[in-house]
């Protein structure tokens, strides 16, 4: 059984991610001043407050660098925690495609996109 995931709150500033997600392509931003990426994509650069930054296409592959097994749950046990991707930002997600049991830190994971309710898919990672 599948978790139901809550549809997030879509703005101008993150529209451009939601739309991406629909079409199953992962986005995240880089600061063209600094040159680093960053997550939650957002318009000021969270290490140079420069509000020069693009979107940028990204694999969306990682490795876990942290994550947590929530056991009380209706569905059943379920993981969230940090991937950190190749281009170096850290983002909070979902584990889908593997028992809880089955994660380990520094594992190779790639992005999915799992629906929501109502809403956009968001990203969410499992096993390479």
């Amino acid at each position: 059984m599948t978790r139901p995931i809550p549809a997030p709150v879509v703005n101008v500033e993150s529209q451009p991610f939601w739309d991406a997600a629909r079409e199953g392509r992962f986005l995240i931003k880089r600061c063209v001043p600094c040159g680093k990426a960053h997550w939650y994509p957002r318009a000021i650069c969270p290490f140079c407050m420069s509000g020069e930054t693009v979107w940028e296409e990204s694999p969306g592959e990682g490795v876990i660098y942290s994550y947590s097994v929530m056991h009380r749950s209706p569905t059943g046990p379920y993981a969230i925690g940090y991937v950190t991707l190749d281009e170096g930002p850290a983002v909070l997600t979902n584990f889908v495609g593997v028992a809880p049991d089955g994660l380990t830190i520094g594992q190779r994971v790639n992005v999915r996109f799992q629906d929501t309710e109502g809403g956009p898919p968001v990203p969410v990672f499992a096993p390479a």
